[in-house]
């Protein structure tokens, strides 16, 4: 029999057969609403690859090396942008079995890519803003700062503004990782803006790597939850939401369980996580059952369900 519950409404179908003899076999899944806010991508990638020309021109009239290797890392963030708002259209454009082909879940899996790429980005941008940092300690350079504070200024609002769109958003992964990445690079601005008003002041031109290796720490240390979880769901493992170990019991202790066995919980995108287990109950209303399960499920937030029901506990690979 197979049940299904996403959609708000069930099909029982007639028994049918399966590698596991004389078993049920239960499926449901459920969709969470889909972000209709791609818009914003698009918002941010617009504004921030016009910053990105003006600050490049900014640096290049102020001959200012500062202002050259920001809008560098600035353009890390159109990328990055371009690769979150990318992988939500995909995932969008391919719900699961809507893809067609061998993709039968879709491109939900992008945004988990997507999320990696943008923490990996992340970690490259403070790599070369640490070496030009330590550079820059080595050989010191007089640098514009009235201008720096101008751009830099400039900048820091910009990279507010967008991070913002997306500040909402953190319970998705790959919306975290634009809203991370855009809130660094406005730390990085101000920072900037910080730098230059006291070089301005003492004319102690070192105060601009110092600010820079503090900035870098900073973007490192919140990045790493965004590149554990996404290397986590590029990997297959069960999202950070969803404990494993109590939904396990949850199973278990419904009425009439007396097992459960070969259970797995991944991301299928940075939003949906699935289920497969095997239930060994000693019951004889096997759509209800499922039903049940199907309401734990949802509990700890997994919303697209595959359960194998057995009347005693059978091998998960017969004659291997």
């Amino acid at each position: 029999m197979n049940a299904h519950d996403g959609s708000g409404h069930a099909h029982d179908h007639a028994d049918h057969a399966h590698h596991h003899s004389h078993s049920h076999h239960g499926h449901g899944h459920a969709h969470g609403p889909v972000d209709t806010g791609d818009w914003r991508y698009g918002v941010g990638l617009i504004v921030n690859l016009a910053f990105v020309a003006c600050e490049f021109a900014a640096g290049l009239m102020a001959d200012s090396t500062a202002l050259l290797a920001d809008a560098g890392h600035n353009l890390s963030d159109v990328l990055g942008l371009a690769m979150a708002g990318g992988a939500a259209w995909l995932a969008r454009r391919g719900a699961h079995g809507a893809a067609g082909g061998r993709r039968t879940y879709g491109y939900g899996k992008a945004t988990v890519l997507a999320a990696l790429g943008n923490a990996l980005l992340l970690i490259f941008a403070c790599g070369a803003i640490a070496f030009e940092a330590v550079r820059r300690f080595a050989e010191p350079a007089p640098v514009g700062s009235t201008t720096i504070m101008i751009v830099a200024g400039i900048g820091f609002v910009i990279n507010l503004g967008t991070a913002l769109l997306f500040m909402k958003s953190q319970h998705d992964l790959n919306a975290r990782g634009a809203y991370l990445h855009m809130m660094a690079d406005a730390g990085v601005s101000l920072g900037v803006v910080v730098a230059g008003g006291v070089i301005l002041a003492t004319g102690w031109s070192l105060i601009d790597p110092l600010v820079s290796l503090v900035i870098v720490a900073v973007i490192l240390i919140s990045t790493w939850g965004l590149l554990k979880d996404s290397v986590n769901l590029a990997m297959d493992g069960a999202p950070s939401a969803v404990d494993v170990t109590a939904l396990e019991r949850a199973l278990a202790a419904l009425p009439g369980v007396s097992a459960v066995h070969d259970l797995h919980v991944w991301g299928l995108s940075t939003t949906e996580a699935a289920l497969t287990a095997h239930l060994v109950h000693q019951r004889e209303d096997g759509d209800a059952l499922l039903i049940e399960a199907q309401a734990v499920a949802r509990r700890f937030s997994v919303g697209h369900t595959t359960l194998q029901l057995e009347t005693r506990a059978l091998p998960d690979c017969p004659g291997c």
